[in-house]
């Protein structure tokens, strides 16, 4: 696939062209594991009980992204995204300690030849269901990017989730280990029906009480 289809224009105007290069081998899209949202259980015999209002369960962490999702293309491009980023509830008042992982993977066409990326989680901000995350790529197919910083940004909103990156305007990662911490475009893009979603848990901000 040519490097001209994937110009600094074309790439803004269909959302960045991210990592589709020439040479790159064909890749097979990182595996991860499903997220899972336990359902509610319903427990008593009795209408009232069940009808009672019950409080919703305290997050266990301060914040939180996690899910895999596929991008909407009209074209043959198949691109995966995958988070799974926490804040621990003691690093509260310290987004910059948040830890796990992230992938993404752009293929010119599903198991076709493209490019792949994944890292640490270095950062963790999130207000109501929109997430903004950074990362470090520790392992990637495009030798330049390896070290770098790229950032993400996501709108969880159930089956119609939207998700942004750092790169937007500029038509693919180029390697920088400038980007700061919790930095990314807007969330324009939209997901792909039926290929995922990502799941946001707020963080509560903490506020100066005096």
């Amino acid at each position: 696939m040519s490097r001209n289809a994937f110009t600094r224009n074309r790439a803004f105007a269909v959302g960045a062209a991210l990592l589709i290069t020439a040479g790159a081998a064909g890749v097979a899209v990182a595996s991860g594991e499903d997220v899972t949202h336990p359902g509610k259980q319903v427990g008593g015999h009795a209408a009232a009980e069940q009808a009672e209002p019950r409080e919703q369960a305290e997050p266990r962490e301060a914040a939180a992204l996690t899910g895999k999702a596929k991008l909407f293309r009209k074209t043959t491009e198949d691109i995966t995204f995958t988070f799974d980023a926490h804040l621990a509830k003691k690093d509260v008042k310290r987004p910059d300690r948040a830890t796990g992982t992230f992938t993404f993977v752009h293929l010119e066409k599903p198991g076709g030849k493209g490019g792949w990326a994944k890292g640490r989680i270095d950062c963790l901000v999130t207000g109501g269901k929109v997430a903004t995350t950074t990362g470090i790529i520790t392992e990637t197919n495009i030798k330049k990017l390896k070290g770098s910083r790229v950032g993400f940004s996501v709108h969880d909103q159930g089956r119609n989730d939207r998700l942004g990156y750092s790169w937007a305007a500029t038509g693919g990662p180029d390697g920088t280990k400038k980007l700061t911490k919790c930095n990314s475009a807007a969330p324009f893009e939209k997901v792909k029906k039926g290929t995922g979603d990502f799941n946001v848990v707020p963080w509560k901000v903490p506020y100066p009480t005096s």
